[in-house]
């Protein structure tokens, strides 16, 4: 990363350090853990399937009640004890022989996930103003696209080596990345728990008691939530949608699905933190998010164009495609950072964004049936139907934040959390 690139030094360069110490752990993991199953461990896929997708249904179900531990315990602690545990559990994947361990260690690794990803937001929240926040997520996502590519290499080297030792190695590295990212964690200042020094219910309007339910009372915030999850719908569309489109529609190399997520990964780290400097509030993130379902719509028509056409013709206005989805994608993104946090109570961050952190386990989850009925089965016409979807989840942001806001006005307003050396 070049110096425009890092954020600035203290808390939110740490943060990046964290970011970026296990973010080259996860790549490698994510690119070798499938075969590792099934052709190490010896699992069938539609069983690897299967068990992933009941342990990001538990780790969808646990972001919530960690995200509130955070808030009642303290950030800082939680997400260093999270990272720990994350990192337990992809060291139990070294011991994994069948499907039921495999699932149990799953649900492990999602929870502490989801859980994880809350209480960083939490934590972020209490050591960087309100202003700087989306900014440092933007440092924080090139961090973590960074962070994703060195780790692939690696798992790349283990997948032609191809060798047990060489699979374990990787999951051993992605253990040990996690406790990195602990230790790393506990360089931040301690963040006090609002929730020390504001009592439970105090100074929380209709619908946010500190009953079981807690967000989920919430209607705007999940409506919002909601919306963003439709919006997410691009996260699978990489990997799976434009693939399988590639190679039962269009007349492209295969190869080609290596180079759009080469230039997707590469734009973000280049250019995430120039498309988020003009979000700054409610207003300027709802605009980014309606811009992006616009982008979205032209990027999934451009895709359409690309069958029946000759293979260089393909190539090309695949790549022009790709180019306006990863542009939607950082707009998206700035956006959706901005009213995730602008739009939660000051004591309740954790909470709310293990909460709005479920919209990326349900668009992996369901964005693979999603894109495989429209793009495999209804071909150009899923397309258009996938690009308007996105377009009107963007144009119904606006209105849905405002209602959010207009409830978060009318309740009294609790301190900010502050730091402790």
């Amino acid at each position: 990363m070049t110096n425009s690139l890092l954020p600035p030094a203290g808390p939110q360069r740490v943060l990046a350090l964290a970011q970026l110490s296990n973010s080259v752990g996860d790549g490698a993991f994510y690119v070798t853990s499938a075969l590792y199953f099934t052709h190490v461990v010896g699992l069938a896929p539609a069983r690897v399937g299967l068990g992933l997708t009941i342990a990001w249904a538990a780790g969808s179900l646990a972001g919530v009640p960690l995200g509130r531990l955070a808030d009642r315990r303290g950030p800082r602690g939680a997400a260093v004890l999270l990272a720990l545990g994350t990192g337990l559990a992809v060291a139990s994947f070294l011991v994994v022989r069948g499907f039921v361990p495999f699932v149990l260690a799953a649900c492990g690794y999602a929870a502490a996930q989801s859980g994880l990803a809350a209480a960083r937001q939490a934590l972020l929240a209490g050591v960087v103003s309100r202003e700087e926040r989306t900014g440092l997520l933007a440092h924080l996502q090139s961090t973590l696209n960074a962070g994703l590519a060195m780790g692939a290499g690696l798992g790349g080297l283990a997948l032609h080596v191809g060798t047990r030792e060489a699979y374990l190695a990787v999951f051993a590295l992605d253990a040990v990345s996690f406790l990195l990212c602990a230790g790393v964690l506990l360089r931040l200042p301690v963040v006090k728990p609002v929730h020390a020094r504001v009592g439970a219910d105090q100074g929380r309007g209709q619908g946010e008691r500190g009953d079981a339910l807690g967000v989920l009372r919430d209607r705007p915030y999940a409506l919002v939530t909601l919306l963003n999850t439709v919006l997410l719908l691009r996260m699978p569309l990489l990997s799976l949608g434009i693939p399988l489109w590639i190679a039962e529609r269009t007349d492209a190399p295969a190869w080609l699905v290596s180079a759009l997520f080469v230039l997707n990964t590469g734009a973000v780290m280049l250019f995430q933190v120039r498309m988020a400097r003009g979000v700054t509030g409610l207003a300027s993130a709802t605009r980014a998010v309606r811009r992006s379902g616009l982008v979205m719509l032209g990027s999934c028509a451009v895709f359409a164009l690309s069958a029946g056409v000759s293979t260089w013709v393909a190539v090309g206005v695949l790549v022009a495609g790709a180019v306006l989805q990863v542009v939607a994608e950082m707009q998206q993104s700035a956006g959706s950072w901005q009213l995730s946090f602008d739009l939660a109570p000051a004591d309740r961050i954790g909470e709310y964004q293990g909460f709005f952190g479920t919209g990326v386990t349900v668009a992996r989850t369901a964005g693979p049936l999603v894109l495989t009925a429209l793009l495999v089965g209804w071909g150009t016409p899923g397309w258009l139907v996938l690009g308007g979807l996105m377009l009107a989840a963007s144009y119904g942001m606006g209105p849905a934040a405002r209602w959010a806001a207009g409830r978060r006005a009318t309740a009294p307003q609790v301190r900010q959390p502050v730091t402790v050396n």
